[in-house]
Parts: C-alpha cells; sequence; structure tokens
C-alpha cells in the first residue's frame, strides 16, 4: 500500500534533516576511524532505516519502491558508509526472505532485520564467481533434517556485523547452471560457519567487508529459503533488479550533494581576481554534472514506478544502475578538478567522495555485467519482434 504522499514528503523531509545535522558533520569521524559511531546506529534505528522496506505486519515502513528511491536519494547524500550500514536489511540482506521466504521464516527474521536488532547480509560473490551468479560453487548437501555447507563467499558487505546470511549454494551438484542454486537463511554461530579480516579498502571507510567461510557448516533444513530446492537465482535475481535501482538511488543522491559541495566551493574561491564560477571551462562542468544528475534520477524514477506496477523492469534497473553509477563517478573527478590542488587534500572531502563514488561502478554488478544484461534483453526484445 502506498504511503500518503504528505507522509513521504514529512519523511523525505526527516531524512534530510538527519543527513545534514548528523551524517555529514560525522563523515570526517567516520573516514579516520573506519567506524560508525554507535549514537549514529541508534539514530538510524530510531528513525526505522533498518526497516524502510519491511512489510508494515512486520514493524517496517513498508516502502514501495518509488518511495524507497525517493528515501534514498535524502540519505544518499551522505558518504555511502553511513547508508552501507542499513542498506543490506532494507535490501539484499532481507528481501530473499521478505519475498521467497516461508510464513515461518518471515515471522522468524523480518522484525528483527526491521528493527535493526539484526543485521542482515546476502553471501553471493565467492573468490572465482562475481556477478555470475549460476556459477556458484559453495555447496548444500542434504543430511536427514539438516543441510550441509561447504565454500567461501568473499566481499561481502557488513559481515563482521551481520546476525543473518543468506547465502547462495549448489543444492544439485550434477545441475549446472541456476537450476541447481538454493537459498538459505544462516545465522552467525552456526556450527562450521566463520568469518575472515575484514577487508581494508579504497574508499567507504566504516562499511566494513569480509569472507564468509563455510566448513560442513550444519543448518536445519528449515533455513532452505521458500523451502523449495533449486529457487536461489530466482530469489537473487529479484533480490537484485531491487538492489540495483537501490543503488542508482544512492548514486543520485551522492551526485546531487557532490554537485553543491562543487558549487559552494567555486563560488567561494577566487582566482585572478574573481569567482572559480564565472570560468566558463568550469560552467562546462557544472553544467554537464547537472544534466549527469538529472537524467540518472529521471531513469530512477521512472524504473521504480514500472517495478510498482508490476512490471519487469531488469533492463530498465541494469541501465539505471550502469548510467547513475558512472555518472556520479564523473561529477565526483570533476569536483576534484574544480577544487584543484585542494581536491586532492583530505580536508576538503572531495578526494574522499572520489574514492567512495568508485565502488559504485562495481558492486550490485559491475558496469560490464550491466552492459550485457541490458544487450541481451534488447537482443531478445528484437527476436520476439521479428517472431524468431
Amino acid at each position: 500500500m502506498a504511503m500518503d504522499p504528505d507522509t513521504l514528503v514529512q519523511l523525505c523531509a526527516t531524512l534530510r534533516r538527519f543527513v545534514d545535522e548528523q551524517l555529514i558533520p560525522a563523515e570526517a569521524e567516520v573516514a579516520e576511524t573506519d567506524a560508525i559511531p554507535e549514537r549514529i546506529v541508534a539514530g538510524m534505528r530510531e528513525l526505522g532505516l533498518f526497516g524502510l522496506t519491511a512489510p508494515e505486519e512486520y514493524g517496517g515502513l513498508g516502502l514501495a519502491m518509488e518511495e524507497e528511491v525517493m528515501a534514498i536519494f535524502e540519505l544518499g547524500r551522505a558518504a555511502p558508509a553511513f547508508r552501507s550500514m542499513f542498506a543490506t536489511n532494507v535490501g539484499i540482506g532481507m528481501q530473499g526472505i521478505a519475498i521467497d521466504g516461508t510464513p515461518e521464516q518471515k515471522a522468524k527474521y523480518l522484525p528483527r532485520l526491521a528493527s535493526g536488532e539484526l543485521i542482515g547480509s546476502f553471501a553471493l560473490t565467492e573468490p572465482d564467481v562475481g556477478s555470475d551468479a549460476g556459477s556458484v560453487k559453495a555447496t548444500a548437501r542434504r543430511d536427514g533434517d539438516f543441510y550441509v555447507l561447504n565454500g567461501t563467499k568473499r566481499f561481502i558487505t557488513n559481515a563482521p556485523h551481520a546476525g543473518l546470511f543468506t547465502v547462495m549454494a549448489r543444492t544439485d551438484p550434477g545441475q549446472k547452471g541456476a537450476a541447481g542454486v538454493s537459498a538459505f537463511a544462516v545465522e552467525r554461530g552456526a556450527p562450521g560457519l566463520s568469518l575472515g579480516k575484514p577487508e581494508k579498502k579504497m574508499g567507504q571507510q566504516g562499511a566494513h567487508v569480509c569472507d564468509v567461510i563455510l566448513e560442513d557448516c550444519r543448518v536445519p533444513a528449515s533455513a532452505l529459503i521458500g523451502g523449495v530446492e533449486g529457487r536461489g537465482f530466482k530469489t537473487a535475481m529479484k533480490v537484485l533488479d531491487k538492489g540495483r535501482l537501490h543503488i542508482a538511488a544512492a548514486c543520485v543522491g551522492l551526485a546531487e550533494r557532490i554537485i553543491d559541495d562543487m558549487l559552494d566551493y567555486a563560488v567561494a574561491r577566487r582566482q585572478f581576481g574573481r569567482p572559480l564560477a564565472d570560468f566558463q571551462l568550469l560552467q562546462a562542468m557544472f553544467a554537464d554534472s547537472r544534466a549527469d544528475a538529472y537524467a540518472a534520477r529521471c531513469m530512477v524514477l521512472d524504473a521504480a514506478r514500472k517495478r510498482d506496477a508490476g512490471r519487469d523492469v531488469g533492463l530498465e534497473a541494469s541501465s539505471a544502475k550502469m548510467f547513475a553509477s558512472e555518472a556520479v563517478g564523473r561529477i565526483a573527478d570533476r569536483n576534484v578538478q574544480v577544487h584543484g590542488g585542494n581536491g586532492y587534500i583530505r580536508e576538503y572531502r572531495a578526494e574522499q567522495l572520489y574514492r567512495d563514488a568508485r565502488l559504485f561502478r562495481i558492486y550490485e554488478g559491475t558496469t560490464q555485467i550491466q552492459q550485457i544484461i541490458i544487450a541481451k534483453a534488447m537482443a531478445a526484445e528484437a527476436r520476439v519482434r521479428a517472431g524468431l
């Protein structure tokens, strides 16, 4: 059920104040300490950020896709590490259960995920399997009333904090491709589950990733999401389409914030006796950046509305994610250039946001993976038109 328009406006205004008053002022602290202060995490819980998309009957706000991206436009204005803290609960760490889970799984996990008591994490990527979800090598062998999981998951966001992992594993080793993959809800502390050390990253300090290692990890048969084997790939695709729109919205939010920073600096900074904003070559950068951000925002909203209408938006989600992530990279680069030497100095934040933005072109499927998805969808549509 869609949120009342006035309520959505109030929610977005509240989130904008939270970003301006709490998150942006804490960015330097988070970058230096590689940790998000507990006071901010508590504020996120109080605002319901961990449950933005959880169904209302389980304690969430139940935002539709368009409402979610509107909220993320605001929250994405802060350094991406803040969004990452709650985003796995909003998206990939919870949606598998919310979309395809059994009633028992939903009742057990969704209220705790929505409140932020439990952090969810999505364990798909492997050392030799990145964006190709159908080539999962981790295995899940049925053993009576249990499954025994083996394999290593790589670059798993929020794994150091997670209490619940959605793990993709192959239940039918004899079945190649997507059909043999199943999804499991694996709790922290399950026998045989361990974590690698947190990775040191180029950017997004405060957002933590590490390996998830499964060595004869025994989970009850009730951990199989949906209770049916072989549906894990379909679950992953449903989650990733939604997640790609979420990421695209975060790119828009960050892009718009960087443009504000760029212009604030350019109108205040003087060279050759006049503001930087008066120089035409820089004005071209401002104009290109605004057009990039505007186009990305329009794409995200269009795709979100189509998804809310029940349409398949695989092509649109990939297009929006690809364009928005590339656009924010261009904008972050221009911001460094406009700042000149100061853009290379940490105090001015331009260099940090430049490094933060770089990851958007990689996770939730690289730009190149999105290109493949888009091209295949276009070719399929052409074959239909041609009657082939």
